[in-house]
């Protein structure tokens, strides 16, 4: 994601939305399944979504910073702004899981099948 890029945001809802559970298990047959890919892929997101602003923020970072200095760097703060209006890692899971953006395979299954 880049921060001067405003395109690059996921069409996410930003508020609450009622789903229909029905929705979440037709790929996988399995609710549970479903939401342990879901969550699988909310993880992957967070920790993306940290290590990128941990690289925008190391930026900033001095051997000597001061309570001043912190309070007064603007860009920083717009940096923080921008990444806490994201949308949550789990909305875009669960949008990307429907839009069947997901890949997933789970092997348990597939031993099954042969």
């Amino acid at each position: 994601m880049n921060v001067n890029n405003p395109a690059n945001k996921p069409a996410v809802a930003s508020s609450t939305v009622t789903r229909d559970l029905r929705e979440l298990d037709m790929r996988t047959d399995n609710i549970y399944e479903s939401l342990v890919i879901m969550s699988k892929r909310a993880n992957q997101i967070s920790n993306n979504i940290k290590e990128e602003l941990h690289q925008k923020l190391s930026e900033f970072a001095s051997a000597n910073d001061n309570l001043e200095e912190v309070f007064e760097n603007r860009e920083q703060i717009e940096i923080s702004k921008y990444y806490e209006k994201l949308p949550k890692p789990t909305l875009v899971a669960v949008q990307e899981f429907l839009d069947n953006k997901i890949y997933y395979r789970n092997p348990a299954k597939e031993s099954k099948e042969l």
